[in-house]
């Protein structure tokens, strides 16, 4: 059997309402945040004949796990369950960390470009050699189970997409980062499931 991979990102958090870069850093999800997480797990209980044969794999980063814990609460999981995986961290933003992103694009106006990969400039980033090659090893490592659900992070989440659907970079930093959907990977094809 090929890998089936279902793929999400974490709900809404305070920095995201307020505009703010995480990276490694975290806030907690907000109210809608909760709600965005409940119903990825209701939609994704949906899909699935039998959540017991799935492994839930999710970053360690707070926001992430409080999706997780919600997600599987929804397909009747214990957290136990949960593998938490550092590859599966946000890339790490350097000095941009916690810092509103009109004020950078203000102080920065060659960010303003529509480019999605503006964040690799922040002194200090996670280089983009680096973040492809924890998505190539995370997709490739031989240990994973051929049922797996993936929380993790809106730009992590797209580099994973784009190593998966082998994208250009340009492509790859072009995908959108939803919030109120997932992902379907399987057999070299991405479906985007909305909630």
């Amino acid at each position: 059997m090929s890998r089936l991979i279902y793929l999400l990102r974490h709900g809404q958090t305070r920095f995201n309402a307020e505009l703010r870069l995480q990276g490694r850093c975290n806030s907690d999800l907000t109210d809608k945040g909760e709600a965005q997480a409940i119903a990825m797990g209701q939609r994704l209980a949906d899909e699935l004949a039998d959540p017991a044969r799935w492994t839930v794999y999710a970053s360690p980063l707070g926001r992430a796990r409080q999706t997780a814990l919600l997600v599987c609460e929804q397909l009747g999981l214990a957290a136990d369950r949960i593998v938490w995986d550092d590859r599966l961290m946000e890339l790490g933003m350097g000095e941009w960390e916690s810092c509103q992103i009109p004020e950078l694009r203000l102080a920065h106006p060659e960010l303003d470009t529509g480019k999605g990969d503006w964040y690799l400039q922040a002194p200090g980033a996670e280089s983009f050699e680096s973040i492809q090659r924890r998505a190539y090893q995370w997709l490739q490592d031989p240990t994973l189970a051929e049922r797996a659900i993936v929380i993790s992070h809106g730009l992590l989440g797209a580099m994973l997409r784009g190593v998966y659907a082998d994208l250009d970079y340009e492509a790859t930093w072009s995908q959108k980062l939803p919030q109120d959907a997932f992902y379907k990977l399987q057999d070299g094809h991405i479906t985007r499931i909305a909630c």
